[in-house]
């Protein structure tokens, strides 16, 4: 899903919160949702991923991973779209226990290094370098 949107904390929140209610979760029956915020030439954009759960567990997608990579696609050919933000919301988490996963993390390490993170129920906002410290990467 992509709309116009600003990059505030709690519209962005509120479109992660949206995008959990969509989430597949018939096993852990625990939904995700994410909004990332993605600067374009055309303005700043929203879009948002939910949780998309598989009976093996290792094919699960998500949620950050699938906004990440649908956030992508609005960048041109070949180039890492720039990320302002990234919203959490687990909506079946106590507020503040929707961390990203280790594989997420990563993911948000290569295609949102500089974002602001905003977990539901974390009243500070989050850097990379508070979720993922010392991360790998690989020089250019």
């Amino acid at each position: 899903m992509t709309e116009t949107l600003s990059s505030d904390r709690d519209k962005l929140l509120a479109a992660a919160r949206a995008a959990a209610a969509h989430a597949w979760a018939p096993y852990s029956h625990f939904r995700v949702g994410a909004a990332v915020a993605v600067d374009t030439a055309e303005g700043q954009r929203v879009v948002t991923g939910a949780n998309v759960e598989n009976a093996s567990y290792g094919l699960t997608l998500c949620a950050e991973r699938a906004a990440l990579s649908a956030a992508c696609q609005l960048g041109a050919p070949g180039e890492r779209p720039p990320i302002s933000a990234v919203a959490v919301v687990g909506l079946d988490a106590q507020p503040g226990e929707c961390m990203p996963c280790g594989a997420c993390r990563q993911w948000l390490a290569e295609l949102a290094p500089d974002a602001e993170y905003y977990v539901e129920g974390v009243a500070e906002t989050l850097h990379l370098d508070d979720l993922l410290p010392r991360r790998f990467t690989l020089k250019e």
